[in-house]
């Protein structure tokens, strides 16, 4: 495997960490402090970040995206990850790749106004007594005639404040299977203003602050068979088939915090003075530095192995798996280890290592928890044994 960077990855570090430092971390401090994100400021850094040629990076480009190979996206995203997360997600906004699995009909309404910043998406899949077991939902929707009416609560939704559609699953039958009975799921969009369709303000976050969720409603609401995402009854497969990679563009995130959480732990422990010296230079602090410097490589070596297998088609569920549970679990160690380094000034908000502390809690638990990750990795290594 070749490590080194290409001229063009490199200087997509170098503009996305430039453009995060100058436009986002001075509004990360207005953004804790209110726990909210004025439109206004979204507007001005979205504005900034289209003519900046990072908004929808993601995308490919044949639909106006930066058609990045997955390596040098999920390097666009660690740099972004630095930041607050709802000013970088919002602001410098990623459209889901699920959208790219619609028609072209879906992609003129729903995929492009997202690229061109005119609204955003969300998923709705958790439910209050469905997390990680999405088969065990309880919103269902059932056809009537040409439209599918649609029933039930899905909540923890992110950012379906600001979105002008969600892409709702429910389940709409149920199958029999060697395990017994197993429901069919289908995806639909919905619009914001669909009679029966509400949003409701979520729960309060310690986590991401800023980034809201919701608590979504369908009450009899109706929409059309051409708001059927993928076929019916197949949308488990179609979130199978496009959001594998997001356990990656999480692990990616999280490396960009996790280094910042290091930087700013190595510069203090420099110049941080006790007993005549550095505090760097007592092995209590030199050699938590070591620690945490060699589990954010092997996070890091492992998330890009991940990326450059996703697109040479070889990898494997375990591989995202593993990339995404340990830079979440490193993400978790190196924040709290830096706090410990800085003591006391490590848990004021003037500096950033509280929020990244209280932010990484999140990460063990969205986009399937640690526990479900390391049953996903256990699975593999026992079905290559026939277990």
């Amino acid at each position: 495997m070749h490590f080194a960077l290409t001229d063009e990855q490199r200087m997509i570090i170098d503009t996305t960490r430039a453009f995060v430092e100058a436009e986002i971390y001075p509004h990360e401090l207005a953004v804790e402090r209110a726990g909210h994100l004025p439109l206004e400021l979204i507007r001005e850094i979205q504005s900034k970040a289209m003519a900046a040629g990072l908004y929808a990076a993601n995308m490919p480009a044949e639909v106006g995206g930066a058609g990045l190979d997955t390596l040098s996206w999920l390097l666009y995203e660690r740099e972004l990850g630095r930041a607050n997360y709802a000013l970088h997600w919002t602001c410098v906004a990623r459209p889901s790749n699920i959208l790219l699995a619609g028609t072209p009909e879906q992609r003129a309404r729903y995929l492009m106004p997202c690229i061109r910043g005119e609204t955003w998406d969300c998923l709705a899949m958790t439910e209050p007594g469905a997390g990680s077991d999405l088969r065990g939902m309880k919103a269902s929707a059932r056809q009537e005639g040409s439209d599918w009416v649609l029933n039930g609560t899905k909540h923890f939704i992110s950012h379906a404040d600001l979105a002008g559609f969600t892409i709702a699953f429910m389940a709409t039958g149920e199958e029999d299977t060697p395990r017994g009975p197993k429901k069919k799921i289908t995806a639909f969009f919905v619009d914001k203003g669909t009679k029966g369709f509400t949003v409701r303000d979520g729960y309060r976050n310690v986590s991401h602050r800023g980034y809201t969720n919701a608590v979504l409603e369908f009450d009899e609401c109706r929409v059309p068979a051409e708001n059927v995402l993928g076929e019916p009854h197949k949308g488990f497969e179609v979130a199978n088939t496009w959001l594998g990679a997001t356990r990656l563009q999480v692990a990616a995130t999280c490396l960009g915090r996790a280094d910042r959480a290091l930087q700013l732990a190595i510069a203090y422990a420099a110049e941080r003075h006790q007993f005549g010296q550095a505090i760097g230079k007592f092995q209590g602090v030199s050699f938590k530095l070591a620690d945490m410097a060699m589990e954010l490589k092997a996070a890091e070596l492992l998330t890009w192995e991940a990326a450059w297998k996703f697109d040479q088609a070889t990898v494997t569920e375990a591989d995202m798996s593993m990339a995404k549970l340990k830079a979440t679990e490193v993400l978790a160690m190196i924040a709290d280890e830096a706090i410990q380094i800085h003591g006391g000034m490590g848990l004021m908000d003037e500096l950033p290592l509280e929020r990244i502390w209280r932010d990484a809690r999140v990460e063990r638990i969205w986009e399937g928890t640690s526990e479900i990750q390391r049953h996903i990795i256990s699975r593999e290594l026992l079905r290559a044994q026939g277990g």
